[in-house]
C-alpha cells in the first residue's frame, strides 16, 4: 500500500514552518526534555485522517503525554491509554487521575517558592504516591530543563533572572491539574514497561500507537544525562511496530541507523523542522504507517540525510 505524506509535497523539509508551540494548548504539568508540542497539529491530521476514530490510542512511552492529553482533551479517539516506566512521572499521572488531584492543585498554591523550601522538600521521603507527585512537580519545575534525571541541579538565573521562579506558574499548574482530572474516564493510566504492553496489544486492529521513546537515537549518550530509564532495544521496537495490526505514528532523533532500521522494515519517513531549547532549527523524524488523507498528494517518502 502506497503512503501518503503528512506534508505538502512542494514543501521541502527545509522550507517548512516550524510550529508556533504557543498555539497549542497546553495540557500537561510537566516541563520536559523532548517534549512533542510542536508535533500535536500533526497528530490531529493523523487521526482525523481515520476513516472511523480510534477505539484506542496507546502511548507506551508517555512522559509528558501532550500527545494524550491532546487526544483525550479534543476526543480524536474514544480512548486513550498511557504507560510510563519512571516512577517519578508515574506518581504525578496516578495522583492527578485519582481523588488526590485537588489536593496536588492545592498545595502547588499553597507552596512558598523558595530555595530553602524546596531543598527541604525534596530532601524529604516521600510517605504517599501524592506526596511524590508533589516532590516530582516541584524537582521538574525547579530544576535546569525540568531534568528529574540524578545529577540535575536548580535553576541558577532561569528567565529574566528569575530563578527557580522562572518556571514556577502555580495558578497555571493548578488549573491544568483541574483540567485533567475532568479527562480521567477518558485515560487509563499504567505504570509499567511500554514495550511490554505494546507486545501484548499487537494483534488490536482497532487501537493506534503513538510512540516516541524518550531515548536518545542508538550510538548517542545523552539520553542517560536527561532521563533515568534511557535504555532501549531500539531495534526490538521497530520489530514490534512492523507487527502490529494497528497503525503507528513514532518519532526519533534524526539519525542515520534509526532511518536504516525504518527502510528495513518499510515504513514510512518524514524530517520535521522544530525549535530545540536553544532556539535552534533543527530536525526529527516521523516514522509511520497507515497514513491516508484526500488532500495529501502521492509520495514515495522523503529519504532522511
Amino acid at each position: 500500500m502506497k503512503q501518503l505524506s503528512l506534508f505538502e509535497e512542494d514543501q521541502p523539509p527545509y522550507n517548512r514552518r516550524i510550529v508556533n508551540v504557543a498555539s497549542v494548548p497546553q495540557l500537561s504539568p510537566f516541563r520536559y526534555p523532548g517534549g512533542k508540542t510542536w508535533l500535536v497539529p500533526e497528530i490531529r491530521k493523523w487521526l482525523s485522517s481515520k476513516k472511523t476514530r480510534p477505539s484506542e490510542l496507546i502511548e507506551p512511552f508517555a512522559g509528558g503525554g501532550i500527545v494524550s492529553l491532546t487526544v483525550a482533551n479534543e476526543q480524536l479517539a474514544d480512548h486513550v491509554t498511557m504507560i510510563e516506566l519512571d516512577p517519578d512521572v508515574a506518581a504525578v499521572w496516578h495522583t492527578i487521575f485519582s481523588n488526590d488531584a485537588e489536593w496536588l492543585a492545592e498545595m502547588i498554591l499553597d507552596f512558598e517558592l523558595t530555595i530553602d523550601n524546596v531543598q527541604a522538600t525534596l530532601a524529604l521521603t516521600a510517605e504517599s504516591v501524592r506526596d511524590h507527585a508533589f516532590q516530582t512537580i516541584l524537582r521538574n519545575r525547579t530544576n535546569h530543563g525540568g531534568i528529574l534525571a540524578p545529577g540535575s541541579g536548580v535553576l541558577k538565573h532561569g528567565e529574566n533572572g528569575k530563578g527557580i521562579a522562572s518556571r514556577w506558574y502555580a495558578d497555571t499548574l493548578a488549573k491544568r491539574i483541574r483540567r485533567l482530572f475532568t479527562l480521567r474516564e477518558r485515560i487509563t493510566f499504567i505504570e509499567g514497561d511500554g514495550m511490554i504492553h505494546l507486545n501484548e496489544t499487537l494483534c488490536r486492529g482497532d487501537v493506534v500507537y503513538f510512540i516516541d521513546p524518550p531515548y536518545t537515537a542508538p550510538g548517542k549518550r545523552a539520553g542517560r544525562r536527561l532521563y533515568s530509564y534511557s535504555e532501549i532495544d531500539h531495534d526490538n521496537l521497530f520489530s514490534l511496530c512492523k507487527m502490529a495490526e494497528g497503525d503507528f505514528m513514532m518519532t526519533y532523533d534524526d539519525n542515520e541507523s534509526v532511518c536504516d532500521m525504518a527502510k528495513q522494515r518499510g515504513f514510512h519517513i518524514e524530517r520535521v523542522p522544530m525549535k530545540n531549547t536553544h532556539h535552534a532549527k533543527m530536525f526529527e523524524l516521523l516514522i509511520f504507517t497507515g497514513f491516508s488523507r484526500p488532500e495529501y498528494p502521492v509520495t514515495s517518502g522523503h529519504q532522511a540525510a
